[in-house]
């Protein structure tokens, strides 16, 4: 706009601000509204399309990672699935690719997540709760029967013990027949988010790093299609950080595993187009869409200008999405189909490569069939019905949406910077800043809805009498004794002789950090040795990170 046009709206803003003091004294406005009333090219002063939006599919990628995007193919529906044991997990898995999902997304118990077997002692009471159990290779056969790993693409959501499950995966789809390197899928194996968000941690962070760079060395010659991390926002945000903070702390993260990626040996465009991220959607749909394309223009920068990165794959942040969890209620849960739709709406116009879709009655209980055929529907409506999908990036170009897309990424780069210099994401983990930070914007939040200045509906207004939700998904206590009997007859009828062969072998190549670990917890895997025999020589070598930051 030319500087006279800018003239003149200055002084028709102040006009309009004018009346807006009458409007005011008839109806006053909500409290506790964070962005500007209205916002015209004023707010965004500056904007070069092309140095700042530019094309999809072009750096810096802030209108999409694809040229196309959903005209020519959806985001993978993911649903988030797993519970009990291998065999009824298989089931749920089947039926949800029978009901039109085009990817699994795998839910591990807590045992399994923190690299324990079921029959170990401190998991009892939780085996097969919060996810499936699987102790072995003979649980992730189960897990898969009747699926073809060569035509599914498939995301675990496992951290510190995922070099143990991606090695589980590749054995299971060799026994189908399929090579890794025809294998598309997704570990999260983010370790620093685990230190600073949600805990299922086990080795300290050097020899967590060293694992996580294994799998990329390992990856990028074995399994060239599988995104080797997910670097995951989704945890930070459920744990109370804001949008900024959850780009930005995540990005800080994927900085990090990139710096030890390169002081591992290896070329930063050999494995950096196989990170993935993993975002939140939140309930707050404009903000939302301003965050994903803020957090792929702060991504691209860091690449290309941070490490030098020359491959335009390595600069693309690809990212896959789950709707809030921590914003669904135990109240009125049906109003939960509804929040869903609208962070559905939020994932898409921002531009997300696959979703998960949360259920309306996980705030109480693991989903049941029904639930979760709702929370799918609820995708494919907005997929095939909503038109959201026709156009890229559509909101582009709204004063309120490039204005807001720019404070986010101006608001990321100051907690980067910030956290630059401290020394980096693992220092300011170490030191507790990052969590310090996220428990205040948590503690906030709280006391926004404690004084009803955030409504939340059916919580803290619209409240109604309500009868107990019937027909809830339970998991029984006899799930962990069928684990442990299944334990037991493995380990009678294994060669116990090559798994302890194999075990002696990752003993010793986890003393020797020269060694890639990926090829002997494979071998381990295929001795049918368990997660937790596995977990415990590394816990022998490594030993177990305990945090003792004082918040």
């Amino acid at each position: 706009m030319c500087t006279a046009n800018m003239d003149n709206l200055k002084q028709k803003m102040a006009e309009y601000t004018g009346k807006v003091d009458k409007a005011l004294a008839k109806f006053p406005e909500r409290k506790n509204l964070s962005h500007n009333r209205l916002y015209t090219p004023l707010d965004i002063e500056g904007l070069d399309y092309e140095k700042d939006l530019g094309f999809p599919g072009q750096y810096p990628f802030t209108r999409g990672v694809q040229p196309t995007m959903y005209r020519g193919r959806f985001w993978t529906m993911r649903m988030y699935a797993g519970f009990s044991t291998a065999e009824e997990s298989n089931k749920r898995y089947r039926y949800l690719l029978e009901s039109g999902g085009t990817g699994l997304s795998c839910a591990f118990d807590l045992p399994t997540q923190i690299g324990y077997d079921s029959d170990d002692p401190i998991s009892e009471g939780e085996v097969g709760k919060v996810g499936v159990a699987i102790d072995s290779l003979a649980d992730m056969e189960i897990l898969f029967d009747s699926i073809d790993l060569g035509k599914v693409s498939t995301s675990m959501t496992i951290n510190a013990p995922a070099s143990v499950l991606l090695a589980m995966y590749i054995a299971v789809a060799e026994k189908q027949g399929v090579s890794p390197d025809k294998l598309n899928g997704t570990i999260q194996n983010d370790i620093l988010k685990e230190y600073a968000a949600r805990g299922t941690y086990i080795f300290p962070p050097k020899p967590s790093m060293r694992l996580i760079t294994n799998i990329f060395e390992y990856c990028s010659k074995n399994v060239p299609n599988w995104n080797t991390i997910s670097i995951s926002g989704y945890h930070i945000r459920e744990a109370g950080s804001t949008a900024s903070q959850e780009i930005a702390f995540t990005i800080a993260d994927g900085i990090a595993y990139v710096d030890a990626a390169i002081k591992a040996g290896l070329n930063v465009d050999d494995f950096a187009g196989r990170l993935s991220f993993f975002w939140n959607a939140h309930n707050n749909v404009l903000e939302e869409v301003a965050k994903f394309r803020a957090s792929r223009r702060v991504w691209a920068k860091v690449m290309k200008e941070r490490f030098g990165a020359t491959n335009p794959k390595s600069w693309m942040l690809r990212v896959h999405t789950q709707t809030a969890g921590s914003m669904l209620t135990a109240q009125q849960p049906d109003n939960n189909i509804v929040r869903v739709a609208l962070q559905t709406a939020a994932a898409v116009l921002g531009g997300t490569q696959s979703l998960h879709t949360n259920s309306k009655d996980e705030a109480l209980a693991l989903p049941t069939e029904d639930s979760v055929r709702i929370a799918l529907r609820t995708q494919q409506i907005v997929a095939y019905e909503s038109g959201l999908a026709d156009v890229v990036d559509p909101l582009a170009g709204s004063y309120y949406i490039e204005a807001l897309t720019n404070q986010i990424e101006k608001e990321a780069w100051e907690y980067i910077s910030k956290i630059d210099d401290i020394g980096g994401a693992v220092v300011a983990i170490e030191q507790g800043y990052i969590q310090r930070e996220i428990q205040e914007s948590a503690y906030k939040w709280q006391m926004e809805v404690e004084n009803k200045q955030r409504v939340i509906v059916g919580v803290n207004q619209f409240q109604v009498e309500e009868k107990p939700v019937e027909g809830l998904l339970r998991v029984d206590a006899s799930v962990g004794e069928l684990q442990k009997k299944k334990l037991a007859d493995l380990r009678a009828r294994r060669d116990n002789a090559a798994v302890q062969a194999a075990l002696t072998k990752l003993e010793a190549g986890c003393k020797d950090e020269n060694t890639n670990l990926m090829p002997l917890i494979v071998d381990a895997v295929k001795t049918y040795a368990t997660l937790g025999e596995i977990c415990g020589v590394m816990r022998k070598v490594f030993g177990e990170y305990e945090a003792h930051v004082s918040l």
